[in-house]
Formats: C-alpha cells, structure tokens, sequence
C-alpha cells in the first residue's frame, strides 16, 4: 500500500514560519507542495520553487511576478500575482491544508477563499483572527474545516484541550517570554534601537514579530485571537511571563488541574502539528533536557510600561472594528520604527492614538476591515508628519 501524500500551499514561504514549514516538508516523505506565495523575495522564492516542484507560485508584486516567470521559465510552474495570486494559491485544487504566513491584514480573503474551498487551515496570520474574527469563526464552521494554529501558544492551548471533550475551562493561561525588555521601566526604553528591539532572548522570528514581541503587542494580538480560537471570555485569558519560553501556554479546568504544553522554543513543533494533526512525527532536535533547565519562573506582566498589552484587553472587550485599528496602527508604527523614522515608545502611542480617534463599528465587513486599515495607515502618517 502506498503512503498517502498531503499536498500543502504556503502563503508567506520566503518568511520565518514559510521557511521552516518547507524544511519540514523537506524531512517527510508524505508532504508535497502545491503552491508557493511570497513578498517580494524572487531570488529565494526561485530557490524554492527548483526545490519543492509547486504547479503555482504567486509574487505579490506584478512586476517581479514576471521577472520571476522568466527566471522559472524551463519549470511546469505558472507564476500569478497580487491577491487574484494569493487566492489562487489559497484555493489551488488539490491542496488538503493551507499554512498562512503571510504577515498582515492581506491574509484574511485568501484565508476565507481557502475555507470556501473546502481546505484546512494552519494559521500562523494573526491578523486574520484579530481583525476578522467574527467573519473567519462562523466560516470554518459553515465549511467543516479545521482552523489548526500555529502560534506556539495557541498550538499549546490546542494540545492541552485535546481529549478534553467539552470540559469546563476556567482558565487560559498565555505565556510570554517577557521579550528583551523584561523588568525595563518605560523611562528605560526611551532611547531603545532598532538592533536592541530585535534580539529576542529565546525565540528566532520575521523582524516585525520580534519587534511585537518587544512591546508585547504580539501578546496582546494572541490574547484577541484566543478569544475567537477557543471561545472563551477576557476575563479568563491570563498572560503569565515565562522567561525561559519552555511552557508554551496552559489550559486550567474547573476542578483546578492545568494542564501545560511544554518544550524547547522551536517553532517547528507547532508546524508539524499542525500539518499532521492529529497525529505526532519524529522532529529531529535537541528534546528538552530537565537539568539542564535547572528552574522555571514565571512573573505578573507589567502592564504600565508594556501598555500595548493593557491596550489590547481594552480593545478585544470593545470588539467590532477596534481590534483591525489597534492591528493596522501597530503594522504602520512598527515599520517605521524599524525604519527608524520614530523612537520605540512611540509604536504604543500611535497606536492609542489610533483606536481613541476611530469611531467603532459593531461588525464591519472584510471591505470596511480594509478601509479602516488604510484609514489607520493614513491617520498615522498625519501624526507622524505633524510630529
């Protein structure tokens, strides 16, 4: 009997989580790629299209689409672009799971076309759920599809729910490494560059990410997706610091038991489950070696100077549009913090800023989701021109 093939698309392949996802693919037989989507990085999205044999490949940018194309033009692959591109890649035939990695608001309508098709999704866009929650959670539902996350955290979650069949949660505890800035007091980042922002203790991810992390936005975002994720209220999400990033999240029930997710911080573990669910592979690595580790410790989140995080718990209780500004002003302010055209603390401010001046819609469509982002983007660019 032979061994039954997954054929996969990968949104976001050239990125952090796109990456990994193809060195799992490249250690397991069964896994074969369908479609590839990238940015704008040819010279790396060439690479893998010679590697993987996808029959589509999508370059968000038209331009380089066809410089691609000529490049690529002795392989069987057809080369799309722009969202008509990403969508094509979303919904290509004969792919059984989608891994959405892009980064941004862009992911929502490949993601609900990929849905409409009928395919799994392992998620790794928050925007997705952050923005589009109240679209995205009644879809996969209506089509009978697994939303399969890809966070560490949310994957964590997910596991410890496992076999859980319906069992009362009266906790969700979301760990945070604390990011390199862990005990920093506000007037202590004041003059934090870009370089300091982007070394991450424990974890190796995509710039915008790190960044997040920092800030603890990234927390903040995956407090909002947990919400839609496992249907449970604010008020039972707990954020927890974990500094030494080997309890991945925790789920506690009603009679008291927690029971946590626990392993080295390696994002190929939550890919491969994702991709494989619900079963487990062999993942070749360091396993986590118990006295080595020596201790665990864990510390209450300080929500004065990482107020991004006391900003998203605002947020997510509002609801309806809200949480797409809170997202769309924290893409534009970390991009120009990484473009060093404001100061750190400034990503958290613009993004106050943003969410106090918007005026909230209770559900707003995937059209009105877009115009708020590009509404935000330009409120933004307006605060930063007047200084």
């Amino acid at each position: 009997m032979g061994v039954k093939m997954k054929y996969i698309s990968v949104l976001g392949s050239t990125g952090s989580i796109g990456t990994q996802t193809l060195e799992i693919v490249d250690n397991n037989e069964d896994l074969m790629v369908n479609a590839l989507a990238a940015a704008n990085n040819i010279d790396l999205l060439e690479m893998q299209i010679r590697k993987f044999n996808p029959k589509l490949a999508c370059v968000w940018d038209e331009k380089k689409g066809k410089e691609l194309a000529q490049k690529v033009k002795d392989l069987p692959v057809r080369i799309v672009s722009g969202m008509d591109g990403l969508i094509s890649c979303a919904t290509e035939k004969n792919t059984d799971t989608v891994v959405t990695a892009v980064v941004g608001m862009i992911g929502i309508l490949p993601t609900m076309e990929a849905i409409k098709a009928g395919k799994d999704i392992a998620l790794a866009n928050k925007e997705t759920l952050v923005a589009a929650g109240h679209i995205i959670m009644p879809l996969a539902k209506e089509y009978g599809v697994k939303l399969l996350p890809v966070d560490s955290e949310h994957s964590a979650i997910f596991q410890a729910l496992n076999g859980e069949n319906g069992n009362a949660v009266s906790r969700i505890i979301l760990t945070a490494s604390g990011g390199p800035f862990r005990g920093k007091k506000r007037n202590e980042l004041e003059n934090i560059r870009v370089e300091d922002a982007l070394k991450h203790p424990n974890w190796s991810m995509g710039r915008k990410i790190t960044v997040d992390s920092s800030t603890m936005v990234n927390k903040g975002l995956e407090v909002m997706e947990a919400k839609w994720l496992f249907h449970v209220d604010l008020d039972r999400i707990q954020v927890v610091i974990q500094p030494q990033s080997i309890i991945h999240s925790a789920v506690e029930f009603e009679d008291g038991s927690i029971i946590a997710q626990m392993g080295t911080p390696d994002m190929k573990l939550p890919i491969q489950y994702a991709l494989y669910y619900p079963a487990r592979r062999t993942l070749s690595g360091a396993g986590l070696n118990f006295f080595e580790l020596g201790k665990l410790t864990f510390e209450e989140p300080d929500f004065e100077t990482f107020k991004g995080l006391k900003l998203a718990y605002e947020v997510a209780g509002e609801g309806g549009s809200l949480p797409a500004v809170y997202n769309a002003a924290n893409e534009i302010a970390v991009a120009k913090f990484l473009n060093r055209e404001i100061p750190y603390l400034y990503i958290a401010d613009l993004i106050e800023a943003a969410v106090k001046n918007h005026k909230k819609i209770e559900n707003p469509s995937v059209s009105e989701i877009l115009d708020i982002e590009a509404e935000t983007y330009d409120y933004i660019e307006l605060l930063i021109s007047k200084g």
